[in-house]
């Protein structure tokens, strides 16, 4: 028997050894037993001599993939991978798969994409009977044109069927489709600036070269990204373009089809299903498909000849998974970048101010785009509305409330943004002063009037609306603050002719919602838009010239020494909305503190100021990026019960061995967020300047954990490296 390590979806640090009768490739899948489960499990390292008594190893019970196997440099970053966040490598490794490469089945490799033709011999015989009509027009179409599968199922959905047959009869020629074939030529001329940010990265094809492409809201980015993009498709490699969420992707999806027309596109995201997500995956690593486009988890995809990497809207939080393997998509891509030996461009209007640190320490090279890429589009008015002393009807100023009623008379588009979805925040008696909060998390239940319920947004927990106080019994509760449904009834009262849309979490809960969004939009069946953060990021309204924002300055109360920054980001994204074509833009805010610095900068547009700033106030407080942080939680039933097992690991370390005198420890404390979905959350910090010394900590404080887990087997522990959850 030949010996193999393995990597299983077990919370493990270490592989487990299993036995075949022959040395199978690293790298392999394959199917074993596992407390009497039938798991999928990669082979990690095959060869090995047991470390322990041969007759306790259990056999591998069959092999999964004969003919293809998860590349090495796919292994090594997933080694590093679980190293960096200290996670069971067997888990990080299952985490990075599709859910049909997590199944102990066979699944079957995808054939490369073809083209079929009718030949001379095809030519001659006489089409299908007419009766037939789908089988009729499948054979005129060939007639007149080549044609792929998908293509072909689109005339008859047994297409696959009757190309088979003629193949057979030897009527249908099928030649392979190249990954990349032709790219035409951009209907976009690059401006000097968006020119020279494309040909500095050309420059460094086929080296590692980090690149920041620092770019105001509507200069062109994505057009740099394009050009950069067809220099290394057509010299044969991949691209991986990496995007924060999946609303971002119909608008991108359709613009990367005009521009690269016959270039196999896989895209890997969550609204994709989750066979074609398997097929999708591996036509990528088996060199199939050219242009791969996803969100965080794209990261991982094994690619056959990566030449480029893209970040979009690199600043945004999305790209940090914030469960189980809690890592940073943005991180990873550049490690992968040196991995590979390619460039990375990470492109935003905002920075993370980690990237801008790196870039003016000349770790990454700064490019810059300060101006619009449409030739009469100019950066909109921002106009900043002190509400303090203002009266306000159902949370609209009186200027607001004109603002909107003008746009709308002169045939404009507006976006109210809002980010609350819901009617209203909370549900309050005015009686005795309760409020509705949720049994399950320290948060207060959104009031959806709608769908007649009151929701938590943390963990989906819902009540039908009480008739009453279960306090007082007062029958007259109200309704405190404003959510995206209030504000859409509130101006359908205000501008009855007006055909508004409401775009958040609740209103685009089907695969469809965007595409038929951008189509309203485009047609200019929409007058309001009234949306929450989904809106802010990346999309391209070219009849949008009035933006309002809406109660922005709840962020300011956070105690959270990020929320400046994600304020700026999101209410700077927000505004580069308005005014990106002919149409000249305005972006009114309303706002309590219109002195506060976030506001001053969005006023002045000055990405540059408000970083300068704030790196200064970050180094003056020890904060990252000058400083490396990870957090050690613990969930419990009770507080006293999380908090006493980190309590317990922090006694031991003290007793037995020494951090590293670099590392802080602050806590245990509660989280921000203390109670989430029944669960009580504390946790620990650890900060320190030297990244080596951290990780050190780190190992010492999992070691300690997993020692003192068996006492407390209800309390749950988790590490999260380079957090952004307070």
């Amino acid at each position: 028997m030949i010996y193999h390590q393995l990597a299983l979806n077990v919370p493990l640090y270490s592989l487990l050894t299993y036995a075949h009768t022959t040395a199978l490739p690293a790298g392999t899948r394959v199917a074993v037993r596992f407390r009497k489960r039938l798991i999928a499990a990669i082979v990690w390292e095959s060869n090995v001599e047991p470390e322990i008594d041969i007759s306790k190893i259990r056999p591998i019970e069959s092999v999964l993939s004969d003919d293809w196997q998860l590349p090495e440099d796919w292994r090594t970053l997933l080694s590093f991978t679980a190293r960096y966040y200290h996670y069971p490598l067997g888990q990080a490794v299952m985490a990075a798969l599709p859910k049909g490469l997590r199944q102990p089945e066979v699944v079957q490799l995808p054939r490369p994409e073809v083209i079929y033709t009718l030949n001379a011999l095809g030519r001659e015989q006489p089409p299908p009977p007419a009766r037939f009509h789908k089988q009729n027009a499948l054979w005129q179409h060939l007639q007149t044109t080549s044609a792929t599968l998908q293509q072909l199922k689109t005339i008859h959905s047994q297409a696959a069927h009757y190309l088979n047959q003629w193949q057979l009869q030897g009527w249908i020629q099928a030649t392979s489709v190249p990954a990349c074939g032709s790219i035409p030529e951009s209907q976009h001329q690059l401006n000097q600036q968006q020119l020279l940010a494309s040909t500095t990265v050309q420059n460094k094809f086929g080296q590692f070269a980090p690149f920041l492409l620092y770019g105001i809201t509507g200069s062109g980015k994505t057009e740099v990204y394009f050009d950069i993009m067809a220099k290394i498709l057509q010299q044969g490699k991949q691209v991986l373009f990496l995007l924060p969420e999946i609303n971002l992707t119909p608008q991108l999806l359709q613009r990367v089809r005009q521009r690269f027309p016959h270039t196999i596109t896989a895209l890997l995201h969550s609204q994709t299903a989750a066979g074609q997500r398997t097929t999708n995956y591996l036509q990528a690593a088996l060199g199939q498909a050219a242009l791969i486009i996803g969100t965080r988890l794209a990261v991982f995809t094994p690619m056959h000849n990566l030449g480029l990497i893209v970040v979009d809207e690199e600043h945004d939080y999305s790209f940090k998974q914030e469960s189980e393997l809690r890592y940073q998509a943005r991180d990873l891509a550049v490690w992968r970048a040196q991995q590979a030996g390619c460039p990375i461009v990470l492109g935003s209007a905002t920075p993370s101010l980690e990237s801008w640190y790196k870039a003016q320490q000349k770790d990454y090279q700064l490019l810059q785009l300060s101006e619009r890429a449409h030739i009469s589009a100019q950066l909109p008015q921002i106009h900043l509305v002190d509400i303090r002393r203002l009266p306000l009807d159902n949370g609209l100023s009186d200027i607001i409330k004109q603002k909107l009623q003008t746009n709308f008379a002169n045939g404009g588009l507006s976006m109210v943004y809002l980010n609350r979805r819901g009617f209203a925040p909370a549900l309050f008696c005015a009686a005795c002063g309760h409020t509705f909060g949720c049994p399950n998390c320290s948060a207060k239940m959104v009031l959806h009037q709608h769908a007649g319920q009151l929701r938590c947004h943390h963990c989906d927990f819902h009540q039908r609306i009480p008739h009453c106080c279960p306090e007082c019994g007062n029958q007259d509760l109200t309704a405190v603050g404003q959510g995206t449904q209030r504000i859409e009834e509130n101006l359908q009262y205000l501008l009855p002719k007006a055909r508004i849309l409401r775009v958040d979490r609740d209103s685009t809960t089907h695969r469809q919602d965007w595409s038929d969004i951008y189509s309203k939009i485009i047609n200019r069946q929409v007058d309001i838009l009234i949306g929450t953060q989904m809106l802010a990021k990346g999309h391209d309204f070219p009849q949008l010239n009035l933006v309002v924002v809406l109660n922005a300055d709840n962020s300011l109360y956070s105690a959270d020494f990020r929320a400046p920054e994600r304020l700026f980001a999101e209410l700077m994204q927000v505004s580069g909305r308005a005014g990106r074509a002919e149409c000249s833009g305005e972006v009114w805010v309303q706002t309590r503190q219109p002195e506060h610095k976030v506001y001053q900068a969005l006023a002045a547009q000055n990405y540059v100021t408000f970083a300068t700033a704030e790196l200064a106030e970050r180094q003056e407080l020890g904060m990252p990026p000058f400083s490396y942080m990870a957090a050690i939680r613990a969930d419990a039933r009770t507080m006293r019960e999380a908090q006493e097992l980190l309590r317990q690991a922090l006694q031991g370390i003290g007793q037995q061995q020494s951090l590293p005198s670099s590392v802080s420890i602050f806590g245990p404390v509660p989280m921000l967020m203390a109670r989430l979905a029944g669960y009580e959350r504390a946790q620990v910090f650890l900060e320190s300047h030297n990244r080596r010394e951290l990780h050190h900590s780190i190992t010492i404080w999992q070691s300690w954990l997993l020692h003192l887990e068996k006492t407390s087997p209800h309390t749950r522990w988790l590490i999260d490296v380079d957090p952004l959850e307070m």
